[in-house]
Order: C-alpha cells, then sequence, then structure tokens
C-alpha cells in the first residue's frame, strides 16, 4: 500500500495522459524508480520555478513603469500648466490667501509693502523694456494713436454706462468704473500680441505710451466720469505727484539699469520668464493685502452678488474686444493706407489686444492714493482683480482661435 502511495506521488507524466481515474498504478517503488521520480522532480521544479522567478522578478518593474512613470507625467503636466499659467495662479492665490488668513496681510499692509510692490512692478517693467524694433512700430505710427486715443479717449466713457447698475456693495460698481479709466496692460498684452503673431513693437509702443499719458490723464479721467457723479472731489495734483512717484520713477530707473550696467540686457532678456514671475508675484502681493485688509467686508457680501460683479467684469471685456474690433476695421477702411494684408493683419491684432485690456497695478496705485474716497479698497480691487483675470483668460482663448484659424486656412491653400 505504502508502494502505491509513493509511486502515485513519484510516477512521471506519461507521453500520453489518461484521465486520472483509468490510470493504473502499479509500478513497484524500488531503488531504480526512487531515483527516476528523484530526477522527474529536480527537472520539474527547475522548469516550473524559473517562469515563477520570471515573473516574480518582472512585476515590481511593470508597477514601477505604470505607477511613478503615470505619477510622473502628471507631475510634469501640472508644472507646465503652472508654468504656463503662472500670472492667474499669483493673483487668485494672493486672493484666496488674503481671506484664509489676513493676518500677514495686514502685517504687510501696516509695513507699506503694498507700495513696494507696485514701485518693485514698473522698476521691472523697466527693466525689461527693449530698444529693438523700433522701425516696425514707426512704420504704424497712426495705428498706435489710434489705439492710444481708445485706450485712454474713448473707452473710459464706458464707466459712465457702468455707474448706472445698481449693486450693493456698491464698490464693486466704482470699482469697475475706476478700471475703465486705466491705461493698457503692462505686459500680457505684448505677451499675447507675440503669441499671436502680431506687432509686437506697436504692442510695446502702445503700452508705454499709453501708460506714460495716462500718469497725466487718468486723474481727470476720474474726476470727470466718477468723481462727479458721486459728489467726491479727486485730488488730482496729489494723485499725479503720487503716479510719478510710483510709476514714472521706477519705470525710468528700470530702464536706466538696463542701459547703464554692461550685460544687464543680456541678462535681463535671457531671463525674461524669471523677471516676468517676479512682476506676478508682486502684483500678487496688491489684492492679497487689499483682500486681508477688507476680509470682515468681504466674507459679508453674499456669493450671489460676488458673481454678479465677475458678470459684469466678462461683459466689460467683451463689449472693449467688440468696440476695437469694429474701431479698427473702421480705421483702416477710412484712413486707406497702403500697407501690405499681413502688415494689416499684424497691426490690427496687436491694436485689439492692447486697447482691450486694463491694468491692475495703476488701478491699484489710484485706489491707494485715495484713500476711501470711493469707499472700502478691498471692495474696489476684488472685481478687478476677476476682470484682471477674465480678460488675460478670454484673450488666450481669442488668440489660440485665430491661430488655429491661421492653421486651417495655410492648410486649405497648400491642399
Amino acid at each position: 500500500m505504502a508502494g502505491r502511495i509513493q509511486t502515485m506521488i513519484l510516477a512521471p507524466r506519461p507521453t500520453q495522459t489518461p484521465s486520472f481515474r483509468h490510470r493504473q498504478l502499479n509500478f513497484p517503488a524500488t531503488r531504480t524508480t526512487a531515483y527516476s521520480t528523484r530526477s522527474v522532480l529536480f527537472n520539474r521544479s527547475r522548469s516550473i520555478s524559473s517562469p515563477l522567478r520570471i515573473r516574480a522578478n518582472q512585476l515590481p518593474d511593470q508597477i514601477d513603469d505604470n505607477g511613478s512613470g503615470g505619477a510622473k507625467t502628471l507631475g510634469k503636466s501640472l508644472l507646465n500648466f503652472a508654468d504656463n499659467n503662472f500670472l492667474p495662479l499669483a493673483l487668485i492665490g494672493g486672493v484666496v490667501s488674503g481671506l484664509a488668513n489676513p493676518t500677514l496681510g495686514c502685517l504687510a499692509d501696516k509695513y507699506y509693502l503694498s507700495k513696494f510692490s507696485t514701485f518693485a512692478i514698473f522698476i521691472t517693467s523697466g527693466l525689461t523694456l527693449r530698444n529693438g524694433e523700433i522701425g516696425d512700430a514707426i512704420e504704424a505710427w497712426p495705428v498706435g494713436v489710434f489705439g492710444i486715443c481708445s485706450i485712454l479717449l474713448f473707452t473710459p466713457f464706458l464707466s459712465k454706462i457702468i455707474l448706472q447698475i445698481q449693486l450693493q456693495p456698491q464698490e464693486f460698481v466704482t470699482g469697475l468704473a475706476i478700471f475703465c479709466c486705466m491705461p493698457t496692460t503692462l505686459s500680457s498684452g505684448v505677451a499675447l500680441t507675440q503669441l499671436a503673431g502680431g506687432n509686437s513693437a506697436l504692442a510695446l509702443a502702445m503700452t508705454v505710451v499709453s501708460n506714460l499719458l495716462g500718469i497725466l490723464i487718468v486723474p481727470f479721467s476720474i474726476s470727470r466720469f466718477i468723481a462727479a457723479g458721486i459728489g467726491v472731489s479727486v485730488p488730482t495734483k496729489e494723485l499725479f505727484r503720487s503716479l510719478v512717484i510710483t510709476l514714472l520713477i521706477p519705470l525710468i530707473l528700470g530702464k536706466i539699469f538696463r542701459e547703464s550696467f554692461k550685460g544687464m540686457a543680456d541678462y535681463v532678456d535671457r531671463n525674461r520668464k524669471l523677471f516676468s514671475k517676479m512682476n506676478a508675484i508682486f502684483l500678487s502681493l496688491a489684492p492679497f493685502i487689499q483682500v486681508s485688509r477688507s476680509r470682515s467686508m468681504l466674507l459679508m457680501v453674499k456669493p450671489s452678488v460676488f458673481l454678479v460683479a465677475v458678470g459684469m467684469g466678462v461683459l466689460l471685456h467683451l463689449i472693449l474686444l467688440s468696440f476695437n474690433v469694429l474701431a479698427i476695421q473702421g480705421f483702416s477702411t477710412v484712413s486707406g493706407t497702403n500697407q501690405l494684408a499681413s502688415a494689416k493683419k499684424k497691426n490690427a491684432t496687436a491694436y485689439v489686444l492692447v486697447a482691450s485690456q486694463k491694468t491692475l497695478p495703476v488701478m491699484v496705485a489710484v485706489v491707494e492714493q485715495l484713500g476711501g474716497a470711493f469707499g472700502e479698497s478691498g471692495l474696489l480691487v476684488l472685481p478687478c482683480v476677476a476682470a484682471h483675470l477674465n480678460q488675460i483668460i478670454m484673450d488666450s482663448f481669442l488668440v489660440n482661435f485665430w491661430l488655429r484659424k491661421d492653421l486651417a486656412s495655410k492648410s486649405a491653400k497648400v491642399a
């Protein structure tokens, strides 16, 4: 009986394997059989253990490739998204941080960090201001003059319409009305023009000139379109002096530093992305401080009211885009300039993008100097932060649409 059991366990597999029930297991358990079965067992164990060992070695590699590889891809995608959208994320982070922990923001306000950040923004802008491509801007001077008029003279009239809206708190409406009187953005308009393939030199010229002239014109625009409607007199001389100190002087200083020190211009041009991020961080300090200082009042505002204010900012930018698109088409028809179609398109792209945007740093500097004459400064700035984000996001989509349209037209011509 023991021999039979041993034979059942140790017998090698025949060439033809009948079912277990019909197998004849009457071999004696001899030394030869035991030796042969031990050999078979050894061969079987070696043949079976090898694939198991291979699977055991391959499984961790497979998990590593799928797990860590997917995590690396996701991390790289998030870093690329943050790098491409640094300014909007910095502004949103400033607002969220001010709402979450106002202590640091109030401490920064106590030591006038907001004025320092504004000063630093325009020094950085002066450092990144290049001299090249002046010829393209000079050739397109009629479009540039028309764009400056649109920025500083035409679009501020929209503030009269905005002030007719009744919304509580009224500072939301007043803040957007002040926002309409501002010059164009210092960086995003030029950057988007470059991305869209427009006349970047023209965009840069309109940006610089409108911001310099804005120091003279913005106080009078606020006095005419806003202060008269709410019975507040604006200290025009004091505001002009403050804007010169906080905006014009640092811009000139930055430009002097760029041209005076050997290698400074090359270093700045090689690291323009770094300086752009520095500007975004300085800019995010303004909403961070303003929101921290006015947190208690902001929490009293109904979310529906704030969403209405955000919607007003979106509508305002759509109106500015529509107005400038129609304006440049009419201007091109009336002026009848003998330019190539490509040049006209590049100039129109620069005009629409630059003339349709309003700057947040100048608006913050103006609100700082008003000293609460138009209401709580945090409530004045908050909808403008949202409007600033909206215009960057919306224009990014617009540029992407133009690029896709150009690519489709080129593909059709090739076909």
